[in-house]
């Protein structure tokens, strides 16, 4: 059985492991491997399948929530699938996780237990007050892979929805982020629809997420995602946020990548970073 997030290990010690060579990516690798050293002691494996964006962030989010997002607080949060179901119909070619063919209604029953549990699992873990505690829920959560699973499908459901709701804003002229235009130029999703049928539908089955469906998360979440991207060590590019122009409170999570397909998470910042 994997673990989808492994204990924790030293990051240096990590990263000799991997990164044995002498080879300029190998060196390239050890540089990005320190810097991200001064500001953090460990390292937490993310299990490596098509889910691992999603996990690397939601695992980050939840060990650092204190209270249930605004999003998640609203009433009419858990009608969501059936109300956008009454106006798109196309939403009942959504793929639930190995379980195609299934009614519209049913469908939409799913979708509703998946944001349910969502709701559920975010409150508890951000009421717990003591950090050996919240860190054992989340461990315990991220064993559990039914729930793990179901989380991820309540996501790509959430990211759906805001995609909507982008394209609809632009559509009646009001200002939308940059990453918005990007997402809907691509031949491969020129409209929600599209983004449905060529791209959510398929991550966690054939794909991860591209790098502009890490903003469309990031968005959605009304999360900042900082990325180190370690083979874009010493350019502009080596910390990325994801979210150009976020709030002033939306809350920051880190992860690490070294190629923009698998994504891992530093832990435990050092002392002299949080003074």
């Amino acid at each position: 059985y994997k673990l989808s997030v492994s204990p924790e290990m030293d990051i240096m010690e990590y990263c000799r492991k991997e990164w044995r060579g002498n080879t300029p990516a190998a060196k390239r690798m050890r540089k990005g491997y320190e810097a991200v050293a001064q500001k953090f002691a460990s390292i937490r494996r993310i299990r490596g399948d098509n889910y691992c964006a999603f996990r690397a962030t939601l695992f980050q989010a939840l060990s650092q929530a204190t209270q249930l997002p605004r999003w998640l607080q609203s009433e009419d949060f858990t009608m969501l699938p059936e109300n956008l179901l009454s106006k798109y119909d196309w939403i009942k070619q959504w793929q639930l996780r190995q379980k195609p063919g299934k009614r519209m209604r049913e469908t939409s029953d799913e979708i509703k237990e998946y944001l349910i549990l969502l709701r559920k699992k975010w409150k508890n873990i951000s009421e717990i007050k003591g950090p050996l505690e919240k860190q054992e829920a989340c461990d315990k959560l991220f064993k559990n892979e039914e729930e793990e699973y179901s989380l991820y499908e309540a996501l790509k459901f959430l990211m759906l929805n805001t995609a909507i709701e982008l394209y609809n804003a632009d559509k009646s002229g009001r200002r939308v982020p940059v990453f918005s235009w990007l997402l809907f130029a691509r031949d491969t999703s020129p409209n929600p629809c599209q983004l449905m049928h060529n791209h959510l539908n398929h991550i966690g089955h054939s794909g991860g997420l591209e790098q502009v469906e890490m903003f469309l998360l990031a968005y959605t979440l009304q999360y900042t995602i900082q990325v180190y991207r370690l083979y874009k060590y010493s350019t502009d590019e080596f910390i990325t946020l994801y979210a150009n122009d976020p709030e002033e409170d939306w809350p920051v999570v880190t992860l690490i990548t070294e190629d923009d397909r698998h994504y891992n998470i530093p832990v435990r910042m050092c002392q002299e970073t949080m003074l």
